[in-house]
């Protein structure tokens, strides 16, 4: 089983507040992180259990055994206003460990019931760093302090692998025809039934095939109208799907990054899938050479990174921000971090090789920016290549 980069944090937030929200997709390993923690451990995938929360939650609460963890809370969204009325009559901290695979505060007044009283959480797939044993290595932090010492090996190989294969946990003992049966049945049992679940889709088949061509466009502008046109449904409908599948932790919106530089932005906000393993089964990929061959292979490495940076961002003890960066005269950048007061402008290039030209756009941002700014160029490659200062070109490596 391997370590996972939350659990430092995971432990400070149960030392702090009385309840903590461990939110994610199904099947990134929140009930195994959970049951590390608790002895306590009740499921609201029980029925019965379900009923009971619903229909008589004082008297549920009033017979738990504390602390507990109970597992997907979004099923009884509004115990969470007579779990704040008993931890308002005593609190102690880590009374209670929720977790759900959609977002339970997304439910009508549960942020500001739970205010000062609960701390949420995010535990993504597996990364590259925990997939490696090496849960307390930040790719930002390094960044920012400009460690680019790689150990000398292959990376490209092994780039590719953790590409394919993505970050749930169940995957690592998987190869070949399991594998792709693994990712066949998520994306019909979880997916869809996680989107049943949340509203009350009429048309499943609109739903998979919105999923099946938005895998098309992870790592582009959004275009909802075209993508409405594409699947045959209305803009209202899209939206609704959109939140959906942002809602259970399968894509997210990166929004656009916005300054007074002297140039106008793109509005449009850029949509990645959250697991490349779960996209490459979406676009059939299951091979090295099915994906360099692949007319999505830059998008695919593209959302390998928006993944990775998400990750460690959000384990990170500073907070920062992600975005993407166009401007109307198509100067574009793929990435910006903002952490503090620093920035770090990110390119992706699927190549084995990266020559100045690359870091176009980035030096024409950097020379308009106020703030201290470090260009990388993330590339296919072996070798750490500085071409300034502030210019980087680093292999994928760098995440393994």
């Amino acid at each position: 089983m391997k370590i996972r980069t939350l659990e430092t944090i995971l432990k400070i937030a149960l030392e702090t507040f009385p309840i903590v929200l461990l939110n994610g997709a199904r099947q990134v390993g929140k009930s195994t992180l959970a049951l590390e923690k608790f002895q306590n451990y009740l499921t609201f995938d029980d029925g019965e259990l379900r009923l009971y929360a619903k229909e008589n939650p004082k008297a549920f609460l009033k017979n738990l055994e504390l602390p507990i963890c109970l597992d997907e809370i979004q099923k009884v969204p509004t115990l969470l206003e007579y779990m704040k009325m008993q931890i308002d009559k005593e609190r102690v901290n880590g009374s209670f460990l929720l977790t759900g695979s959609s977002n339970v505060l997304d439910h009508k007044d549960a942020k500001d019931t739970l205010a000062g009283r609960l701390c949420e959480l995010r535990l993504h797939p597996l990364s590259s760093k925990e997939k490696n044993d090496k849960p307390h290595e930040n790719v930002i932090e390094k960044l920012l302090k400009r460690e680019f010492k790689l150990a000398k090996k292959e990376y490209s190989e092994e780039t590719i692998k953790h590409i394919i294969d993505g970050g749930y946990p169940e995957i690592l003992t998987l190869e070949g025809m399991p594998r792709d049966l693994w990712f066949k049945s998520y994306i019909a049992t979880y997916i869809e039934r996680d989107a049943r679940d949340l509203a009350d889709i009429r048309d499943i088949d609109s739903f998979i095939k919105f999923v099946n061509v938005l895998a098309s466009r992870s790592g582009t502008l959004l275009n909802k109208s075209s993508l409405s046109n594409d699947i045959g449904i209305k803009d209202v409908t899209t939206d609704n799907y959109l939140s959906i599948i942002n809602r259970i932790y399968q894509a997210s919106l990166l929004k656009p990054y916005f300054a007074n530089i002297g140039k106008q932005f793109t509005k449009s906000p850029k949509v990645f899938f959250n697991d490349t393993g779960v996209l490459c089964s979406l676009l059939r990929i299951d091979s090295k050479e099915k994906l360099l061959s692949s007319p999505y292979s830059g998008q695919v490495f593209e959302t390998y990174i928006f993944c990775e940076l998400q990750k460690h961002l959000s384990y990170m003890q500073k907070s920062g921000t992600l975005y993407h960066y166009r401007t109307n005269d198509k100067k574009e950048i793929d990435f910006i971090v903002e952490v503090d007061n620093e920035i770090l402008a990110i390119e992706v290039k699927q190549s084995s090789s990266v020559k100045k030209d690359d870091f176009k756009h980035i030096i024409d941002f950097q020379s308009r920016c106020e703030q201290k700014c470090l260009g990388v160029v993330f590339y296919n490659g072996e070798m750490v290549v500085e071409f300034g200062d502030d210019l980087v070109a680093l292999p994928f490596g760098m995440f393994l």
